[in-house]
């Protein structure tokens, strides 16, 4: 079984009072950057980017990360990516501290931490 781990990326971002508001982009790039590098016991790794942070960093894979851009709402990219991950029978945690997205996410058969247990990780 696969595990995926699905990063809420401005969820994330937005938890650490660094200023990121400044530099959306600028700040999706330093969280794409410490999850190439992380060691967590995931074998898959996939970031949501909404809004200017989606011109941080581009679509696609790199390593075990991929980069999602949200067409449109990210939560509803982010319960699109736990629902087709969980459909294929992988493991699926959701970073978030959102507790409306986390209760969706759960409906798909997803579990989520928090996005200070990621930041430790980093």
């Amino acid at each position: 079984m696969t595990s995926v781990l699905i990063v809420d990326g401005a969820n994330v971002v937005g938890s650490r009072p660094d200023g990121w508001w400044k530099d959306r982009a600028g700040a999706a790039r330093r969280l794409h950057e410490g999850l190439l590098v992380a060691d967590t016991p995931y074998d898959e790794v996939v970031l949501v980017l909404e809004g200017q942070a989606k011109g941080g960093v581009k679509a696609g894979r790199d390593g075990h990360v991929r980069t999602v851009h949200a067409k449109g709402a990210g939560d509803d990219t982010i319960v699109e990516q736990a629902r087709v991950a969980a459909a294929r029978g992988d493991r699926v945690v959701v970073v978030t501290a959102d507790r409306f997205l986390q209760a969706r996410v759960g409906g798909v058969g997803a579990q989520a931490l928090s996005p200070s247990w990621l930041l430790d990780q980093l």
